[in-house]
């Protein structure tokens, strides 16, 4: 049987809201976020998941070494080079890049358990975005932009964690990531915290309302 459409009405109720959570009645839906070193990602995604009921970030897996106050399982799964072979030898990737001499991988397993509370949110460099936009249908890709390249060379030399030398490195990459900023859903520039946050709840929400597929139909 055809699988209801997430945005009609059921006759015996209201219209559902795209606040309280995913329709049941339909699969999860995968938000795809990229944008280059520096850019503020992960800062917003972590604001932006405790807003959207329904919401689970998808855990991916890295060969690089953990940063201090990481976690294992929360930030990534931070895995060997050996471990990495493995996987991906047994397929286990929907995809998987190089990134700044680390490998960045999305399992599958990682979608499914994640997708079985809801909708999923994965943030991605621009090779997994292009694969993952390619791998499943309904797929939604935001990609946030600085507001000017300036201020990304700024946060980064701000945090004080990379080297000189890996400053330049990560800002040649974001050359070549921004140009790719129009091969997304949507653009956001991150020029306010919160204003970021409350642009990306409303892609997700305005997507619930839509009724669109998610991944695997």
């Amino acid at each position: 049987p055809a699988v209801p459409d997430a945005a009609v009405p059921d006759p015996a109720g209201p219209s559902p809201d795209p606040s309280a959570g995913p329709s049941p009645h339909r699969k999860p839906r995968l938000f795809v976020v990229s944008g280059p070193s520096g850019v503020g990602k992960s800062t917003v995604l972590r604001r932006v998941v405790p807003q959207v009921p329904g919401l689970s970030f998808v855990v991916s897996h890295t060969t690089r070494q953990r940063r201090e106050g990481e976690e294992d399982g929360r930030d990534y799964h931070f895995v060997t080079d050996a471990e990495f072979d493995a996987l991906e030898s047994a397929g286990a990737f929907v995809e998987w890049a190089f990134v700044h001499d680390h490998r960045y991988g999305t399992s599958r397993k990682a979608l499914a358990s994640s997708g079985a509370a809801g909708d999923l949110l994965i943030e991605v460099d621009v090779q997994g975005a292009r694969a993952l936009r390619e791998e499943i249908r309904g797929a939604v890709s935001i990609f946030i932009a600085p507001p000017e390249f300036a201020d990304l060379r700024d946060r980064l030399t701000g945090r004080g964690r990379e080297s000189e030398a890996e400053v330049r490195r990560r800002l040649r990459t974001a050359e070549n990531e921004i140009p790719h900023a129009g091969d997304y859903d949507h653009r956001i520039v991150n020029a306010d915290l919160d204003a970021t946050v409350r642009a990306i709840v409303a892609v997700i929400e305005r997507a619930r309302e839509s009724g669109s597929e998610g991944p695997g139909d």
